[in-house]
């Protein structure tokens, strides 16, 4: 019997996907398990599988176009089967009988690409190109619009300005821009999940803010002397993870969720880690932070942050966290402040170590400091209860040794 395939829900946020590529075309045979086409979340790109074997008979979709969820993709079935009930539920007509129809296994013809994939990297104003593209053509001193696109929907790609600048005809004089035009760059799914949950968050979560100046100096000690005795080193992020997850578990009240008539206390104690990708940022979460040592932290992170950039996170690998670090240290920002990651209360934003005069025993030394905000959300957490919380956290990072206990 022809099974419909739909656009399933893969992520906890997920509104919509994009089909990156179908992997088995209209009269291909597919197995069950088998991959049937590679798709684009708002948090990955992810395989989405065939959960019945049988004869790929209808794509619904273009490769690069974006399908919201429950919406049909795909028909498959035996090579003989009547699907007209299906095409006409999907609102798609009954293909025409081929000379073929009485073979064994007809070879259906692949969709026809759809206007929107044919079009032209402008179109009605409005410029279709990757941040990195964008990026790289200011550098490159590339007119973006005049750069064909290969990417999906005519997309502009950071290989395509590549490409076009090493043209012997775009010689750096023709390559000045006077008076460049702005550009409209179209949401990703994940651009589009941010905005809303984010947006959300802010509205909904009443913030409030905690600020704690942390002496560095030992931790910098610290990290040395276990990084010159080990092979896999051990970040300052990988420190503060550690350090986050051991006062979480003293302040149970930070590590907690709104849920409407109720507050959750989360039993386990779940790090996200923001990491930023070209489409946005996710936070891949380390679970169990608490009871995992600095080694198997920093392995964890550096793996999982890999995975992030190259959109291979699968979903129980940024899901479920129960509070998140953004460290934009290794930028050179001294200090900000984070939105709340929803569902969570609370969020930390970390800054850079700085080097500054200091007053220690009433003399003035030079101090390694580093900022750290606490962004809580009232509805769970108290001013008392953050200020607890942040000051178990800077005596962790104060005392690291406190950490391998």
């Amino acid at each position: 019997m022809a099974t419909l395939i739909a656009m399933p829900k893969l992520s906890d946020t997920m509104d919509e996907g994009i089909i990156l590529k179908w992997v088995k075309k209209e009269g291909q045979e597919i197995k069950q398990g088998e991959i049937l086409a590679e798709v684009q979340t708002d948090k990955a790109d992810m395989e989405l599988e065939a959960y019945d074997g049988g004869i790929v008979r209808k794509l619904f979709v273009p490769e690069g176009a974006g399908v919201p969820v429950g919406r049909p993709i795909a028909i498959i079935g035996t090579a003989d089967e009547d699907i007209s009930a299906m095409l006409q539920a999907s609102g798609t007509a009954a293909p025409k009988k081929s000379a073929h129809a009485d073979s064994p296994a007809p070879q259906a013809a692949a969709p026809a690409p759809s206007a929107a994939a044919l079009a032209p990297a402008r179109e009605e104003g409005r410029l279709k190109a990757s941040p990195l593209a964008k990026k790289l053509a200011e550098e490159l001193q590339v007119d973006i619009a005049a750069v064909t696109g290969s990417g999906p929907n005519g997309r502009i790609v950071k290989q395509d300005v590549k490409l076009f600048a090493s043209q012997p005809s775009a010689s750096p004089g023709g390559r000045l821009i006077q008076n460049r035009a702005d550009t409209a760059v179209p949401l990703t799914l994940m651009r589009k999940t941010i905005a809303k949950r984010l947006t959300e968050s802010k509205v909904t979560a009443p913030h409030f803010y905690l600020n704690y100046e942390v002496e560095m100096k030992k931790v910098i000690e610290f990290r040395s002397t276990i990084n010159a005795s080990v092979d896999a080193k051990i970040s300052f992020n990988d420190l503060i993870v550690k350090a986050v997850a051991s006062a979480l578990r003293k302040h149970p009240d930070v590590n907690a969720t709104f849920a409407g008539d109720k507050i959750i206390r989360h039993g386990s104690v779940h790090i996200g880690i923001a990491v930023a990708i070209e489409e946005g940022l996710i936070t891949p979460v380390v679970r169990d932070a608490d009871q995992k040592g600095l080694s198997e932290i920093s392995a964890e992170s550096k793996e999982l942050a890999t995975r992030a950039r190259d959109k291979k996170l699968k979903p129980e690998e940024f899901s479920g966290g129960t509070f998140t670090v953004s460290n934009l240290g290794m930028f050179g920002v001294d200090s900000f402040t984070a939105i709340i990651n929803p569902p969570e209360g609370a969020i930390l934003a970390v800054g850079s170590i700085v080097e500054k005069p200091v007053v220690e025993n009433g003399q003035i030394v030079v101090g390694a400091r580093m900022m750290m905000t606490l962004s809580c959300d009232h509805r769970v957490i108290d001013g008392a209860t953050g200020a607890q919380f942040m000051q178990d956290l800077k005596k962790f990072l104060e005392n690291p040794a406190l950490l391998a206990l």
